[in-house]
């Protein structure tokens, strides 16, 4: 009597409308309470290791300045190796760099293990961003978007109070270590359900364009973060700022005459992708300002604890939730422009607003203001996300999405170096350490005007093929695309 040949076990088959979106929020969640936390153990640090707080400025710089420098290449490995390699192999040495912090036994491995984390970050945040976005439709991104942005506003708000309890109870290294439990089961998972492709020929790698737009992004971003540190005048921030100007702008020559960029930056001949970039990249200086410059006021003109602090800026998250849900409702009515253009004429209000508290202003009220200001900037971040893709052709994802991660961490980063900067300049020269509460009102109102302006820029862009694309339609082809098709039919 024959045997039947035994069934190996197999895995149950997960829709990649789960899996997908299960890995992003995770990855996200992971890159976000990461940023927040590690700021919180800064004292703890410079006591273990006899040093000031101010001498760790390089594990501060470190991360952003490497998390530039890899973003770069992070489009050609995923067209290379595919989404699925890529993000697990990034998220897979995010993780082994946060166990590698945690136990760094001197401040020289300490920066360099960020460093290393800054680097897989680089590819993690762009490889998401593409897997996301090839997975699902214009029409599906708005309502997948109402959902994933829930962590991302949980994250920042969680992670000062996490980390506190953290380094109170356990130890500075437990601030790295708290990435493992979460990360760990989000590669198994990714391993086993999310759906791998095998890459393809993206042509040669593109080593002068790496070389030259890594070490742009890498100095531009030393500079713009030095800057309030050191001052604006200062040699060493002065060199890398000229240094990083004159590398991009040869990085733009060399890219533009290769036949296979590194940065298709053609993409930016598509007026739509080219609009919602330049809002995400001025509009984020007022909203992440704003963010950076609350607790700051809270704290040093209001003299409040961390804690209260923390429960006062909190209202954000919830103003921000309530609006995506309506936003993902109207995004196919009205379009990103209305859309967006209100939410930021709405910043400037509610700043206006911030501008006028003073060092007696009750917390509720800044409560009430801080909700306001979450549900102006809750028009923002998906409307422009989603419709900076409606034009680009699904061969150019990968490097749409990188292009829209370099845009964001720039504007990122330009933020606290702005309100830094607005405070030093409204502190008299001879005023104590801690900035005034005039300081403070100019900064509030120096991000008002940021947003204003930027609001009525909005208004001019057109978003016709956004709204054909959200109702389910077919996008007018953005002139990138057009040009690839042109260019693929001579070579046939």
């Amino acid at each position: 009597m024959r045997r039947r040949p035994s069934v190996p076990f197999a895995l149950p088959s997960l829709s990649q409308r789960l899996v997908v979106p299960v890995i992003c929020v995770s990855v996200t969640f992971i890159a976000i309470v990461d940023g927040a936390i590690t700021t919180v153990a800064l004292p703890s640090i410079a006591r273990q290791f006899h040093l000031t707080t101010a001498a760790l400025d390089g594990v501060v710089v470190a991360y952003p300045v490497c998390l530039a420098m890899a973003i770069p290449a992070s489009a050609w490995l995923v067209e290379r190796f595919g989404g699925k390699r890529v993000l697990l192999a990034a998220l897979a040495g995010f993780l082994g760099s946060s166990l590698l912090c945690g136990a760094a036994a001197g401040l020289g491995q300490l920066v360099a293990y960020r460093a290393v984390q800054g680097l897989s970050a680089g590819v993690l945040f762009p490889a998401s961003a593409a897997l996301l976005f090839g997975t699902f439709t214009p029409a599906e991104q708005v309502r997948v978007s109402r959902y994933m942005i829930i962590p991302q506003q949980i994250a920042p708000a969680a992670a000062p109070v996490l980390g506190g309890l953290l380094v109170d109870h356990l130890s500075w290294r437990w601030v790295f270590y708290v990435n493992l439990p979460v990360g760990l089961p989000a590669v198994l998972f990714g391993a086993l359900f999310l759906a791998g492709d095998r890459g393809g020929r993206p042509g040669r790698f593109d080593v002068p364009g790496l070389l030259l737009s890594a070490g742009a992004l890498g100095t531009v971003m030393f500079g713009v973060c030095e800057g309030p540190n050191r001052g604006w005048s200062s040699p060493a921030v002065v060199g890398c700022l000229v240094l990083g100007a004159v590398l991009l702008a040869a990085a733009v020559a060399v890219e533009l005459r290769t036949a296979h960029p590194l940065l298709r930056l053609r993409l930016f001949t598509d007026r739509l992708f080219r609009d919602t970039n330049l809002i995400n990249l001025v509009g984020l200086i007022p909203i992440m300002g704003a963010l950076y410059l609350g607790p700051l006021f809270l704290q040093q003109a209001q003299g409040r604890t961390a804690l209260e602090s923390g429960l006062t800026t909190f209202p954000e998250a919830f103003g921000v939730l309530l609006t995506v849900q309506i936003t993902g409702a109207l995004y196919a009515r009205v379009g990103p422009r209305l859309i967006v253009g209100v939410g930021l004429a709405g910043v400037s209000a509610t700043l206006v607003l911030l501008a006028g508290c003073d060092a007696g202003t009750g917390l509720w009220t800044v409560r009430c203001y801080m909700f306001l200001f979450g549900a102006a900037i809750g028009c923002f971040f998906i409307p422009t996300t989603v419709a900076s893709l409606a034009t680009v052709d699904r061969a150019d994802l990968a490097q749409a999405t990188m292009l829209n991660t370099v845009v964001r961490q720039t504007g990122g980063a330009l933020a606290p170096a702005a309100v830094t900067t607005a405070l030093v300049l409204g502190t008299p020269s001879g005023a104590a350490a801690a900035p005034p509460v005039a300081a403070y009102q100019h900064a509030f109102l120096a991000l008002a005007a940021i947003a204003a302006a930027t609001a009525v820029f909005t208004f001019t862009m057109p978003d016709g093929p956004a709204r054909a694309a959200a109702r389910g339609g077919t996008a007018a082809p953005g002139r990138s695309a057009l040009l690839r098709r042109r260019r693929h039919r001579v070579d046939a």
